[in-house]
């Protein structure tokens, strides 16, 4: 009995130390592969982007860097969407010119478009930086992808980059053509800061009676601040993104009031009801997983078709690593398949409509989250 007591209270004692150290259970298992990259990662002389300015920020190697690192010695190695041709161009927004640069899989066409966000806290990276997501989503989705370099924080404070995004939009729709893009057939899709831009596109097209997209792709998007969320316990730590950088990213991109904007963080919105059909991918070691999982929660409770993935083992910015990684050729694929299933749809909607049928789209599936893969924590 005496041992019996001694037992539970030493589980006792664990159980405060790890409340008190922000973790709920035991640190999730590593992909070999995802740990190989962060591997090659901290042999690159990256330091804490948190305490750095944003212009040391941005000279900071990015996981894409090792991931390439790591491909320059494998002779093997294949770059997935080396067929996809890039073009570049400049468009204008409110405070004027930004690039864009439009990838385009082999082929006829017209393609449908998908509109892309890259990642970086709104402070640092480019499109450059995420060229194989970009890559990977245009050949996958045989789709032309118009991805955007936005302005970015704290030169350029919210609401640049939403203001850019939304201008990428206008010009899309507009000037597809030119392109050899299916104007009819736009999605949106972005990858962490860039995921909360595809989002927030949407809620601009649906507040200003714009023509919705016809579905947003969110890659472990940043949609709240709430660092209390059991993701932000427990990859408190975590690499390559921490609750410490998310912190700093929060600084530079945003006062404390313009937080409150729906339009800066999506969570904030009074109501999601009528924007399109989402896909949200999110990672399981990632402080922005619960918030992912959270906002595929809150669409599907405004009537939102969502369908909703998580992948275990892998870290934020695993997706654009299919070169090296199996688990983002995965998510790569899944995304690509939900993306085709909206343009199928609309394909579909447009050829009845011709027709003169009242039917304008096939039954759509009931929003499941029996995808998920690995370990899919609470909310």
């Amino acid at each position: 009995m005496k041992l019996t007591k001694t037992l539970l209270g030493l589980s006792a004692v664990l159980v405060l130390f790890r409340m008190a150290k922000g973790s709920s259970g035991p640190r999730a298992a590593v992909d070999p592969a995802m740990q190989k990259i962060l591997d090659k990662l901290a042999t690159m002389g990256g330091k804490p982007i948190e305490k750095l300015t944003p212009a040391e920020a941005r000279q900071q190697p990015l996981p894409g860097a090792a991931v390439k690192a790591l491909l320059a010695s494998d002779l093997d190695a294949t770059t997935p969407g080396a067929e996809v041709s890039v073009t570049h161009r400049q468009i204008t927004g409110p405070l004027g010119d930004f690039p864009i640069h439009i990838y385009s899989p082999p082929g006829e066409g017209p393609f449908p478009v998908a509109l892309y966000f890259h990642g970086g806290g709104f402070v640092i990276a480019s499109t450059a930086d995420y060229d194989a997501s970009a890559r990977a989503l245009a050949a996958d989705a045989h789709a032309i992808v118009v991805a955007v370099d936005y302005h970015q924080a704290p030169e350029h404070k919210f609401p640049a980059a939403p203001d850019d995004a939304f201008a990428a939009y206008q010009w899309v729709r507009e000037h597809a053509h030119e392109f050899n893009g299916d104007p009819q057939a736009i999605a949106v899709a972005g990858e962490s800061a860039g995921g909360n831009l595809a989002t927030v596109v949407s809620m601009m097209a649906r507040d200003r009676n714009i023509v919705l997209p016809l579905h947003q792709l969110l890659i472990y998007p940043v949609v709240d601040n709430d660092m209390n969320r059991p993701s932000y316990r427990e990859n408190a730590n975590a690499k390559p993104l921490n609750k410490a950088m998310m912190d700093w990213f929060f600084y530079q991109y945003a006062t404390p009031a313009d937080a409150m904007n729906p339009y800066a963080l999506p969570m904030r919105a009074a109501s999601l009801a009528g924007l399109p059909p989402a896909t949200i991918i999110t990672a399981e070691i990632d402080p922005l997983r619960s918030e992912g999982q959270a906002y595929a929660a809150q669409l599907e409770a405004a009537g939102v078709p969502v369908s909703q993935r998580d992948f275990a083992g892998v870290t934020h910015e695993f997706f654009g690593m299919g070169a090296a990684l199996p688990a983002a050729r995965d998510a790569q694929r899944f995304a690509a398949e939900c993306l085709n299933e909206a343009f199928t749809q609309e394909k579909y909607r447009r050829s009845r409509a011709g027709t003169g049928q009242i039917e304008t789209r096939p039954p759509m599936p009931p929003p499941s989250q029996s995808q998920a893969q690995g370990s899919q924590p609470a909310i």
